[in-house]
């Protein structure tokens, strides 16, 4: 283990090295050469006399830059998960992605105490067209489709109206504090108050999953809290651009009000309706891979990219598309394709969407050290209270009415566990920094990493030892069926044969 820890200290200091050697725009920083190399012109240039001779040996670092600090950070990224799970009783205690984001801010301090300035940071195009998704197609193919859908009233139920009265409860509540402090925060608008409620209230399904799998509760708690966080940022991302685009008319009319719920509507309902014609035609292809069998897992990935990003340039919700797309094609596919093949889609849509988990938690850390950041205590600690009070009324209040009409009620127990668990992660951060530019931009940028900070390690420690204490029902692993082992040994048999 100690091993492990010490490998990924050494490849971030290569890592380090290598961002030392270039400037800010990327091009190789000059060294100092020797007199026979290296001359000054009048401009205060360097200019290099290089020798006619042939060369056995030269290094072209620019050439090769970005991929391979693309693989340093996936490597330093891996060999931290490595070491997590190889360090005693940590993984017992500290959730992965704790760890993970205390390795990002331990890189982003060195990198910053190195290079005098600002680490890199997880840009919102990198997150948003290659991190997210891969995390998405891995939770819609493989959702419990039967538990989904008998849960999916209660799951819509919190992750529409959930998110609304968190998004206006936040929004006005945060106004009225910048009412009250005006002297400090007189220049924070409504629609910027709504805007920042929006983003703050969307609670993350890679932080989500990454603590609840850990914890294996039971799978009516484990398919609400997952449910709503994976649609719930599809109604936040909406709001976000809804309130972004109110922001930028000059002003707002009871008609661009009402527009505006019909945009969320088309917004939602064709995502829906692109995920599902790419699963579609993904099932229709996966019947003729039968001689051609090795390409087969290639097309669940691609079309399932094609349905995030066709969504994505129709301006619809992408993570509705993809996770429609993945439950649409997965019942055909696994009838269609090898078994061999359907191993290879198992393995390597865990693979991508670990990688690109860690790589998210590891950014977090690392983005968090920043030159940007403006404090305001009333607005970062209301902001934090506001957000644990508005979920929680609002878990308690549509639980109640929801209790009504199903057969197997929620109880408080796992009432209050939803509550708790929501936790919030690169998908916030990720917006924040889209807002356009205004005054108090950076205290919003430094609000959402304290609330982030705050719900992964304090919320993410606690809630397992809460699950614990209040006698939570856990997973059921009940042992398999006889025909269910005649078929694995079979199955063994002719792998092995």
């Amino acid at each position: 283990m100690t091993a492990l820890w010490t490998l990924s200290l050494l490849l971030s200091a290569s890592l380090l090295g290598c961002l030392a050697e270039t400037s800010p725009d990327g091009s190789p920083l000059p060294h100092n050469l020797p007199p026979s190399l290296g001359t000054n012109s009048s401009d205060g240039s360097l200019s290099v006399d290089l020798p006619m001779a042939l060369r056995v040996f030269s290094m072209d670092y620019h050439h090769v830059q970005a991929p391979f600090e693309i693989v340093l950070w996936i490597m330093l990224a891996s060999l931290a998960k490595l070491g997590f799970h190889w360090s005693g009783r940590v993984p017992a205690v500290v959730p992965e992605s704790c760890v993970l984001i205390m390795v990002g801010l331990l890189v982003g301090g060195v990198i910053y105490g190195v290079r005098h300035s600002a680490p890199p940071t997880l840009s919102a195009d990198a997150f948003f067209l290659f991190l997210l998704p891969p995390i998405v197609l891995d939770a819609g193919y493989f959702l419990p489709g039967r538990l989904f859908f008998e849960n999916l009233g209660t799951i819509l139920w919190y992750a529409v109206l959930g998110t609304l009265w968190n998004v206006l409860g936040i929004g006005l509540s945060l106004y009225g504090v910048c009412l009250l402090a005006q002297s400090s925060l007189g220049d924070v608008s409504l629609l910027h108050c709504l805007l920042f409620g929006s983003l703050i209230a969307a609670v993350d399904p890679v932080a989500v999953l990454s603590v609840f799998q850990e914890m294996q509760v039971n799978e009516q708690l484990h398919i609400l809290v997952f449910g709503e966080s994976l649609l719930n940022d599809a109604v936040t991302v909406v709001l976000y651009k809804l309130f972004e685009s109110f922001l930028r008319l000059p002003s707002v009319s009871g008609l661009d009000v009402l527009l505006g719920g019909c945009r969320v509507v088309v917004v939602g309902i064709g995502g829906l309706c692109v995920g599902l014609f790419f699963g579609l035609l993904a099932a229709l292809t996966s019947r003729f891979t039968s001689r051609a069998q090795v390409i087969a897992p290639l097309f669940v990935f691609l079309y399932s990219y094609l349905s995030y990003l066709t969504s994505e340039m129709l301006h619809l919700s992408g993570i509705m598309a993809i996770v429609t797309c993945a439950a649409t094609m997965k019942q055909y596919v696994e009838a269609n394709v090898s078994e061999r093949s359907n191993t290879s889609i198992q393995y390597f849509l865990k693979m991508w969407s670990s990688v690109s988990e860690t790589l998210i938690f590891i950014f977090l850390g690392v983005s968090t050290i920043q030159d940007i950041h403006m404090w305001s205590w009333p607005f970062v600690c209301s902001t934090l209270l506001l957000c644990l009070i508005w979920r929680a009324t609002g878990v308690l209040l549509l639980t109640a009415f929801v209790n009504k009409l199903r057969r197997n009620a929620v109880t408080f127990r796992d009432q209050f566990i939803i509550a708790y668990g929501g936790l919030r992660g690169a998908i916030c951060f990720s917006l924040v920094f889209l807002i356009d530019d205004f005054p108090k931009k950076r205290l919003f940028i430094t609000t959402t990493i304290v609330v982030i900070l705050f719900t992964v390690f304090v919320q993410g420690m606690t809630i397992k030892p809460l699950v614990e204490l209040l006698y939570v029902k856990r997973k059921k692993r009940a042992l398999p069926t006889l025909s269910e082992e005649i078929h694995s040994r079979v199955r063994d048999y002719r792998n092995h044969s």
